[in-house]
């Protein structure tokens, strides 16, 4: 057990007997109250939000976690099959743990999943960015390229992306993993 001011955003602890990433955690301490904790948690098995606020004297229980790199390979399924790249162990991940960033997956990747200490998967870390081929957009008109409005695009991994006027079928762009945003155009 370790006390929650030394926990930070980014540590998994078990809350109620289930395992929760810190979102967020801030120190309040209103004017003629006691001091305590505001967490927001996400619950790493069904993805929900939580909010609780810790007095500041309460401990908590850390999970100790091992992250290890694995390339991914194909969909079975629902399930994205993985190879570890030291072992060349193949798992399966159920979609559930990508959560929303399962969309941009693209052939080849390489990700992070976090193991608890019973081996068991907590998640899955995408890259922050990642490079994709535009496969379907609107042909962009003289006029619309010196505007700055956007339009729909449609990338290699079956995602749909709002880009810029300017970016035509066959791109390459660069896209935030974690809100789904359009970030740049890539030369290659």
């Amino acid at each position: 057990m370790v006390s929650i001011s030394n926990i930070s955003k980014g540590s998994i602890i078990r809350f109620k007997g289930e395992p929760h990433s810190i979102e967020s955690l801030m120190h309040r301490t209103p004017g003629n109250l006691r001091a305590f904790y505001q967490a927001n948690m996400r619950n790493l098995k069904s993805g929900r939000n939580v909010e609780y606020r810790f007095s500041a004297t309460e401990s908590v229980d850390v999970i100790v976690t091992e992250r290890k790199q694995y390339q991914y390979l194909y969909r079975d399924g629902s399930d994205f099959v993985m190879m570890d790249n030291d072992t060349f162990e193949q798992i399966n991940v159920p979609e559930l743990l990508l959560g929303s960033s399962s969309r941009f997956v693209k052939d080849g990747i390489t990700v992070t999943i976090v193991f608890s200490d019973d081996a068991s998967i907590l998640g899955v870390e995408l890259p922050t960015f990642v490079e994709v081929e535009v496969t379907e957009t609107s042909p962009a008109l003289k006029d619309d390229r010196a505007t700055s409005g956007t339009k729909p695009a449609i990338v290699e991994t079956g995602a749909e992306v709002n880009v810029p006027m300017f970016i035509q079928t066959g791109s390459i762009i660069r896209v935030d993993t974690r809100t789904g945003d359009y970030i740049e155009r890539v030369k290659k």
